[in-house]
């Protein structure tokens, strides 16, 4: 009777030293899990960011396409004009005042008939 009660006492113990384990397993993999959570959400919030931040890049680079295209053209234009000669002239003292037909230069922007204005620069011209 007393060997049977040590064995039901030593079975509890066991028992009990199991789900402790158990429980103690619980707690270490539910706070990996919390970590694992947070590490997703910076990662997707890192991603949503430099979505956003592409998006915005794309269109700066849509608009200085667009920009690029429309100084060739005015570069185009100019040199195969009459107003070429009057530009080169200009360009040395960096006064532009031609107008022509299509296009003018005045503080720094061209303007044509077809476009908003686009920003140049005195670099563009080494002035």
């Amino acid at each position: 009777m007393q060997s049977n009660r040590e064995s039901a006492r030593r079975s509890r113990q066991r028992k009990q030293k199991h789900l402790d384990d158990l429980n103690a397993q619980i707690a270490q993999l539910s706070k990996e899990n919390n970590q694992i959570l947070n590490a997703v959400n910076a990662a997707t919030q890192h991603c949503v960011k430099v979505e956003a931040e592409n998006s915005v890049i794309r269109a700066q680079m849509m608009e200085l396409s667009q920009r690029l295209q429309s100084l060739n053209q005015i570069l185009n234009r100019t040199t195969s004009s009459s107003a070429a000669s009057a530009a080169a002239a200009a360009v040395g003292s960096c006064m532009f005042g031609f107008e022509g037909d299509e296009f003018q230069f005045t503080e720094g922007f061209f303007f044509n008939n077809y476009q908003q204005p686009i920003m140049a620069a005195a670099q563009m011209f080494d002035c």
